[in-house]
């Protein structure tokens, strides 16, 4: 819907809009909030379209989208027609000479939340949904009859226009709902439809390098990839020539595959990202694709989109050339074996492990400088991802905090070059942006930072040079990871533009995501506009152009949702594991303390669980290392709660 509207925000001619879209054109015109002007429906001057915040006093917040600079309009409650937080509305300026823009709710567009999971609840003899987020019980417009059918505790997925049952997912005591939970809450789908997995099974099993004569052929050259042990998509495969100082980065050239406005397009383009699980993933383009004939296999002739930079004697990029290719990669490698070279340890080396270690360790010396260089005006911060182990039972039998490793810097930094070289060849487009964080969440930060006895003088000069101070007496305190969140809740978020304007953490004047085109329809759509640019395509490239503002919103959008869905999964296994660890103690550090505190455990198994703490012994404050009991936990809100019995402090 956002997309939609940034379009008719600037005009969108009558022809260009889409069947499914007519009927909303339609009331939108009857109520004039869309004008018409030779043929082009553009949204009308008064109007503003946004997203509604509403304060404890009941007053709404318009965040306007398409208007820059345009500060939030005030929206007294009784001109909010219902709207609820995070709405999507259409509101009509209100103009007076005093006080603060404001304006009124004349068309709700899309409620935040579209559907909802309840698990079914006698309430004073009734059968009724309790809300697994809010508990609220909910009357459904199913009869009693139905739903004493189902038993108890019965999860099911719940359309909020009109209260009736979507889907039934399964019940509350069987750990495989979990998933079918946290994909239901943000309507996400595991399945694909008819027509696009006949579309992709069209595409068969392998490449004929034939049919591809205008293609670079560099089947000869030994890529080899790096991925995780349980990566079953390879979007990357690298090449370093020594004499030549030439990096070869192939990516799955998936356009070639994916043609717009295909059956597999339009779902990619609804789901945007392809969401992880600890014990499966829910891919973005069909698994024909993503771990087939899209996926650089080893011993498997794949096409792929390929940059060629060349660097100096100093590191410097000298040459960046973009092409088709077909490349064959030579052998695939996990994280840990990597790491184990760049260990020292080369026992029982196949030869054509050999043949790509001339050139892999190499390469990453440079990139170990490269990263040197990429730290004095970027930043660094230690990981919190958890990455959990789950039985076929789904139970949780090993969860920890994932760290960086040299085999992760190595092929960063030179997917990092990729996504530069590819940032540079347009000037509007899809670019992926951060912006500098505000000077209000700058101080709150400094305020936050003295509560533990970290103290920075703040005319510093540069931020930069800030965060370098805060680190380095973060790692003297042992207190690296929970500073380094700090300094993340601090910034802005980072998201996808139509405008390029830089990358703040990442301290890049252009950068973008050109490296995952298999699981990010950023980077499918990316590759679609440098396509065009090199051919000379200048229709599909005005085509692209067109419609990008709208795909950076719905791709910034979607890539929330779809890390929303899997933070939502890990707190439902730790939940199930709490509950039957009721009266345990564990070993805990406070993370929050605005409101209800909360705490991390940290520990092999549990390592990242959130505890809610209710009845704390003592008070407690940010990062204080703490025993916790473990008091309860909610299954269905996926909470765990537990009492504080010791508290150790800080523990510097």
């Amino acid at each position: 819907m956002k997309e939609l509207m940034i379009k008719l925000i600037h005009g969108v001619a009558i022809k260009d809009i889409a069947r499914k879209d007519r009927e909303l054109i339609d009331e939108l015109v009857r109520l004039k909030i869309l004008k018409n002007k030779k043929n082009v429906l553009k949204l009308d001057a008064k109007c503003r379209v946004g997203k509604i915040d509403i304060s404890k006093n009941g007053t709404g917040f318009l965040e306007t989208l398409g208007v820059k600079k345009q500060k939030d309009l005030v929206i007294e409650p009784k001109n909010l027609k219902g709207a609820n937080r995070r709405d999507l509305v259409i509101a009509k300026r209100i103009f007076s000479k005093k006080g603060r823009p404001s304006a009124k709710v004349v068309y709700i567009l899309e409620k935040e939340f579209s559907y909802s999971v309840v698990y079914l609840s006698k309430v004073n003899e009734r059968i009724v949904g309790i809300n697994v987020k809010s508990e609220i019980a909910i009357e459904l417009t199913a009869t009693q009859k139905s739903l004493k059918a189902l038993p108890l505790n019965t999860i099911l997925k719940i359309d909020n226009t009109n209260g009736a049952i979507s889907e039934v997912l399964g019940v509350l005591d069987d750990p495989s709902v979990d998933e079918k939970i946290s994909l239901a809450l943000f309507n996400k789908t595991e399945f694909f439809t008819k027509e696009a997995e006949a579309e992709a099974t069209s595409y068969g099993n392998f490449v004929d390098k034939s049919m591809y004569p205008d293609r670079v052929n560099l089947i000869h050259l030994p890529f080899c990839t790096i991925d995780p042990n349980d990566a079953k998509d390879y979007d990357d495969a690298i090449y370093f020539d020594i004499e030549k100082r030439e990096l070869y980065v192939a990516i799955a050239d998936v356009s070639e595959y994916v043609t717009i406005n295909s059956n597999i397009d339009k779902e990619a383009y609804q789901r945007c990202f392809s969401i992880y699980f600890p014990h499966k993933s829910i891919p973005m383009l069909p698994r024909k694709l993503s771990e087939n004939i899209c996926s650089l296999k080893p011993n498997e002739d794949r096409l792929a989109f390929i940059f060629k930079i060349t660097l100096d004697e100093n590191l410097n990029v000298t040459k960046e050339e973009l092409f088709d290719g077909i490349i064959n990669s030579k052998k695939r490698f996990t994280y840990g074996r990597v790491d184990e070279f760049l260990a020292g340890k080369f026992d029982n080396l196949e030869d054509i492990e050999k043949e790509i270690l001339k050139f892999l360790i190499p390469l990453y010396e440079i990139t170990v400088q490269l990263k040197k260089r990429r730290l004095k005006k970027g930043y660094d911060f230690a990981s919190d991802e958890v990455r959990m182990i789950l039985d076929k039972k789904f139970k949780l039998t090993d969860a920890k905090i994932e760290e960086e490793t040299p085999s992760h810097g190595l092929i960063e930094d030179c997917m990092l070059l990729a996504n530069r070289a590819a940032a540079k060849k347009f000037d509007l487009g899809i670019f992926r942006t951060h912006e500098e964080p505000d000077n209000e969440k700058i101080e709150d930060l400094i305020d936050k930072l003295s509560m533990i006895g970290i103290f920075v003088n703040e005319e510093v000069s540069s931020l930069h040079r800030l965060v370098e101070l805060i680190q380095a007496d973060a790692r003297e305190k042992n207190l690296s990871k929970y500073v380094d969140k700090l300094i993340i809740q601090a910034q802005k978020r980072a998201s996808y533009t139509y405008n390029n304007i830089g990358h703040f953490g990442l301290g890049f004047k252009h950068y973008t995501h050109f490296t995952s085109p298999i699981r990010r329809y950023s980077d499918l759509t990316l590759h679609r506009l440098l396509k065009a640019i090199i051919r000379r395509d200048n229709r599909l490239e005005e085509f692209l152009l067109r419609n990008m503002e709208s795909v950076t919103l719905k791709v910034s959008d979607l890539e929330r949702e779809a890390a929303k869905v899997e933070w939502d999964f890990l707190d439902r296994v730790f939940a199930r594991w709490a509950k039957e660890n009721i009266g345990k103690i564990v070993k805990a550090v406070v993370t929050e303390i605005d409101r209800t505190p909360i705490a991390k455990i940290e520990g092999e198994l549990t390592s990242g669980a959130r505890v809610f703490l209710i009845h704390d012994k003592d008070e407690v404050e940010l990062f204080d290392h703490i025993n916790i009991e473990i008091t309860d936990s909610n299954i269905a809100t996926a909470k765990i709660y537990g009492n504080v019995i010791e508290n150790r402090g800080l523990d510097i």
